[in-house]
């Protein structure tokens, strides 16, 4: 045990990961929610009685299970596909050809190397060829990849790989600013600093059209278009 805590500790912060896909094993979804929320409960239970709380008190007996259905029902439910919103896509009657953006859609995802909070806000736009997509399908999206444990680079990839699958077309940019509660609440125990990522394809490699979508958003053109 003491062996397996020395590399726990020295692996640090080293945990970067290139998948783009979210590491799940293949059994992953063997169990149904109800048998996971009661094995986690149990789970939890040993963990709050490790801390040395007292789980005969009247505020605390329930916890474990809250905690569990939490995770099971709530937070991580992006975590199996029988959630996954159904996607609208309509013909682009109308021949729009500009480009369309869905900006500060709100989300809460949980950071995977400390499962604490990760709030933040997505900004995402198209340039339709042949399709459109609902526009509530755009916030559905965001929030089905947010619930889940995430790294906020490999988010912004799902969310602009499920949206270039749909739509059928790579001119897609999906920019996140997020606050990792994991630099905030522990080691450095910053409160002001915020992450933000890009993917983005097709026509919004160009450079004039990131500068046209970020002036639409006034996110600080000159910073994001170096």
């Amino acid at each position: 045990m003491e062996d397996l805590l020395a590399a726990y500790e020295a692996e640090g912060e080293a945990h970067f990961s290139a998948n783009t896909q979210t590491p799940l094993r293949a059994d992953a979804f063997s169990k149904t929610d109800e048998e996971k929320i009661t094995a986690i409960s149990l789970h939890f239970a040993a963990i709050m009685e490790e801390l040395g709380l007292d789980l005969t008190d009247d505020s605390l007996r329930g916890t474990p299970h809250r905690v569990a259905k939490m995770y099971v029902k709530e937070l991580f439910s992006g975590l199996n596909p029988a959630n996954k919103p159904r996607i609208s896509i309509f013909e682009n009657k109308y021949g729009y050809r500009d480009m369309l953006i869905e900006q500060d859609i709100e989300f809460i995802s949980a950071c995977e190397h400390h499962f604490l909070p990760m709030p933040g806000k997505a900004h995402i736009a198209y340039i339709p060829n042949g399709k459109v997509i609902g526009l509530s399908k755009i916030n559905r999206i965001v929030k089905y990849y947010a619930k889940r444990p995430q790294v906020q680079e490999r988010l912004s990839k799902q969310i602009y790989q499920e949206l270039q699958e749909a739509l059928g077309t790579a001119d897609i940019i999906v920019v996140i600013t997020a606050h990792h509660m994991c630099v905030s609440m522990r080691g450095v125990e910053d409160q002001s600093s915020k992450t933000t990522t890009l993917s983005y394809g097709g026509k919004f490699e160009e450079k004039d059209r990131r500068k046209e979508f970020f002036q639409v958003l006034n996110l600080g053109t000159n910073r994001m278009v170096k």
